[in-house]
């Protein structure tokens, strides 16, 4: 009966706080006792569970004495669970095949000519966890993990793209494309290397219909499409220059012939078109949010139609074009309240379905829900150990800037004390191009437990909001929108929310950027800094990326980012710095190289500030290991008790 579906989510949300493990709940009066670092910076026991295609089996990632394994679990028999341990490589997806075989992506730092590469890798294993395959065998370059298309008949049958060669002047450096059979790792080519084509895409038959051609030396790009397998590709959209990109392309090919699907932001906002691919031009607006860029398509198992799409307004969101699926939604809407519902995963007859509950202030719970029986069962609790204690009130925010720009905000405040004159900490986002929205983040939740406002400010440039919003991020790396930080905190202070006198900043990787940027310009507005995987050499960070694939490119997209890149680099200012700085950086970061922070430190060192230097051995740029997240909190939560007592 679906009319048991408010009743079910009710009954579970009032009485079930873990997962099928032996820890107990959590007692009301343990529930008053904000968790230690040690429990906030525990890995989530589960991460995405994936449904097979019949329902009978659930893959995903856990988390086993702080290390994850992939599992794959029987849902008649949940006793007897296959663990994957990947060892020292990352799980970066997995993905059911069919009922008896899943492909998994994997990637692992290795010594390559002498210096440090990261490769991946795709991996088949069957249901049972005994069989494994590595797709491409040993004849693989750096990428070889880009699934391209999943067959849907129920054979053993996927289309990868991946590298043969790490040697640009050989042609296996451009991804060749091959159907495998994972129960046999055999293979056919499908689609060959073809000179500066990095990226290829399939329609819903596996055939490959798009490629994109690059050349970083002349900054050129081209599309090269076809209709049907064994048609020659030929070039229909081409550019040349710094800074110039290809037009609209097809994001969905449909079923009907000549028809797709294309995401374009003629309006100002990522919205989705139809699109005539003889003609290559957009048709009518199919679906787009007012304010708004949507995020992405979900696509039908198939692959040869849209039954959904996401998006984020002060919120992640899916809109389901899937009757079936719509209608589960609503129902799940009417029945979570303030909660956050997603359908996340679906058997292929919609019978079974994954569904993700999360809050702003509570780690995710998983559900399983069968709409036949309209009763939801209780598959995982993401944190078993938070029970149904919260510590954080979340709230969307505007403000404007000194400039008249309005800026999203995402403001928590602590449940222990009354919204006046609290300690503050602004906490900018990493990317730049990203956002914060009301979403569970351990970082703000632990902070707000221990009595700290967090005001999470979407600075110019950020990612969701239209062109206009990110185009006035250009050019402002350390300018304009560092002051959009210092305004919030205006905002927070001349609202009486923040003491003017108790505020730190904390971030981390171009919001670790933004931390060291306010400890060395902004004098007066901060007690403190904390740097976590921080920018701090603009022109290193070029040198950095001049090592990498299309450096041409990433470098001209970052001598974008300011007039003079030195002149916003705090590392050239040490002497500047008027606040305590607390920095952390792990020494196997691939996206912002540890020396960024030792430099940082040596100049602060040499220049009499105070400032301290954690450097993690095994930690990359995402705190991955439980380890490192438990450890960056306990350094965060003692610098923050010397340097800015709640």
């Amino acid at each position: 009966m679906r009319t048991g579906l408010l009743g079910a989510f009710a009954l579970l949300l009032a009485g079930t706080t873990g997962h099928a493990a032996d820890t107990p709940p959590a007692t009301t009066a343990a529930a008053a006792t904000p968790p230690t670092a040690e429990q906030f910076g525990r890995l989530p026991f589960m991460v995405y569970p994936q449904l097979s295609p019949d329902g009978t089996h659930v893959a995903t990632q856990i988390a086993i004495n702080g290390q994850l394994r992939l599992a794959i679990i029987p849902l008649g028999d949940t006793a007897h669970i296959k663990l994957i341990n990947p060892g020292q490589s990352d799980l970066n997806g997995w993905s059911w095949v069919n009922n008896d075989w899943l492909v998994v992506r994997i990637g692992q730092s290795s010594a390559v000519e002498g210096d440090n590469w990261y490769l991946s890798r795709a991996i088949a294993f069957d249901a049972n966890g005994k069989n494994m395959r590595v797709l491409g065998g040993d004849k693989l370059g750096q990428n070889a993990d880009d699934i391209l298309w999943i067959a849907h008949d129920g054979t053993p049958h996927v289309r990868m793209a991946f590298q043969t060669s790490i040697y640009s002047d050989n042609p296996g450096f451009w991804p060749e494309v091959r159907d495998f059979d994972i129960s046999t790792g055999k293979s056919r080519l499908v689609a060959p290397s073809t000179d500066q084509v990095m990226n290829w895409y399939a329609d819903g038959k596996g055939v490959v219909r798009l490629g994109i051609a690059y050349d970083d030396d002349r900054r050129s790009s081209r599309a090269l499409y076809r209709e049907e397998d064994g048609e020659s590709f030929r070039t229909i959209d081409r550019t040349h220059g710094r800074g110039s990109s290809l037009g609209t392309l097809p994001a969905l090919f449909l079923a009907e012939p000549g028809k797709a699907i294309a995401m374009d932001d003629n309006s100002g906002f990522d919205a989705l078109y139809s699109y005539d691919l003889a003609t290559q031009k957009t048709g009518e607006k199919l679906f787009g949010v007012a304010g708004y860029d949507l995020d992405g398509i979900i696509r039908s198992d198939d692959g040869s139609r849209m039954i959904g799409v996401r998006y984020n307004d002060t919120r992640a969101r899916t809109h389901w074009f899937e009757p079936a699926l719509a209608l589960v939604q609503s129902e799940l809407d009417n029945a979570v309240g303030a909660r956050n519902a997603h359908i996340i995963s679906w058997s292929r007859d919609f019978a079974t379905l994954m569904i993700s509950l999360e809050s702003t202030n509570r780690p995710t719970m998983y559900f399983l829900y069968r709409p036949a029986e309209g009763t939801m069962h209780l598959f995982a609790n993401a944190d078993e150990h938070f029970g149904t204690a919260s510590w954080g009130k979340v709230s969307t925010i505007r403000y404007k800037a000194r400039d008249g720009t309005e800026i999203p905000a995402v403001l928590t405040l602590p449940k222990s004390r009354s919204a006046k004159n609290l300690p503050l900490i602004l906490m900018p986002h990493g990317g730049p191009f990203s956002r914060d929205d009301e979403s569970y983040d351990y970082w703000v939740q632990f902070l707000a437990s221990r009595g700290y406002a967090v005001l999470q400010p979407n600075y110019r440039g950020s990612s969701g909001y239209g062109n206009d919003f990110a185009k006035k991020g250009e050019g402002q790396w350390g300018l304009a929108m560092q002051d959009d930080l210092t305004d919030a905190v205006k905002w927070a202070t001349s609202q009486g929310i923040a003491d003017a006198s108790k505020v730190c900043i904390v971030g981390g990787s171009y919001g670790g950027y933004a931390a060291l940027r306010a400890a060395q310009r902004d004098k007066g507005v901060y007690r403190c800094a904390v740097s976590f995987a921080g920018v701090a050499d603009m022109p290193g960070m070029l040198r950095y990326n001049g090592r990498f694939l299309n450096a041409g490119g990433r470098g001209d997209w970052l001598r974008k980012q300011a007039p003079d890149l030195k002149s916003v680099s705090p590392l050239n200012f040490a002497a500047d710095f008027s606040i305590p700085v607390l920095l952390m950086h792990g020494k196997a970061d691939m996206t912002v190289p540890v020396k960024q922070s030792r430099q940082m430190a040596d100049r602060l060192k040499a220049a009499g500030k105070d400032y301290r230097y954690i450097e993690q051995p095994l930690g990359d740029h995402h705190l991955s290991r439980e380890a490192d997240r438990v450890q960056f909190l306990q350094e965060l939560e003692a610098f923050l008790a010397k340097y800015d007592p709640v």
